[in-house]
């Protein structure tokens, strides 16, 4: 037995323990102070940089959210804006359809009140052409049976001849 003779195997020597403890202790406030604190400086960064994209990325989102609804505002108000004044722009087709409408009914009621008129005087001085022809024959037949002492059946005749010469002069 071997182990028997000099020194503990496990053995406790207080100012190992200390001197332990202490190099412990400064190794420990030595990393905290250059390790520890620069890592968990560059960490809370790091997160504060991540807080700060999602807030940005969420404030997008509801700035795009807010475009997208004030975009489909304006786009409702543009269609109803567009009916209206499709609306307006029918409506007033209609009334200028309706005012040409009486316009071209008016140009015809004059039209035909003038070709009235004139038919009434054209008329009226063919009656008084046929007139004159009437009375212009009648002096002919005047004058041609005062010429010649004629009998009655040459009367008839002559009556006769001037009917038929009063129907050829008018085809």
């Amino acid at each position: 037995m071997l182990f028997l003779a000099s020194e503990p195997f496990i053995s406790l020597n207080i100012w190992t323990s200390i001197f332990t403890l202490c190099n412990l202790l400064i190794v420990f406030f030595v990393m905290k102070k250059f390790l520890f604190k620069p890592v968990k400086k560059m960490i809370d960064d790091r997160q504060k940089e991540i807080d700060d994209q999602y807030a940005d990325a969420e404030k997008s989102k509801t700035d795009a959210a807010e475009l997208k609804s004030q975009y489909e505002t304006r786009l409702a108000e543009a269609n109803a804006e567009k009916e209206a004044i499709l609306k307006e722009a029918y409506r007033k087709a209609q009334l200028r359809d309706e005012e040409m409408l009486r316009e071209a009914q008016d140009k015809a009621a004059a039209t035909l009140r003038r070709a009235d008129e004139q038919i009434a005087l054209e008329k009226k001085r063919a009656m008084n052409e046929i007139k004159d022809e009437v009375s212009v024959m009648a002096v002919d037949i005047a004058s041609a049976v005062l010429a010649r002492d004629i009998k009655a059946s040459e009367h008839s005749d002559l009556i006769d001849s001037f009917i038929d010469n009063l129907g050829d002069d008018h085809d």
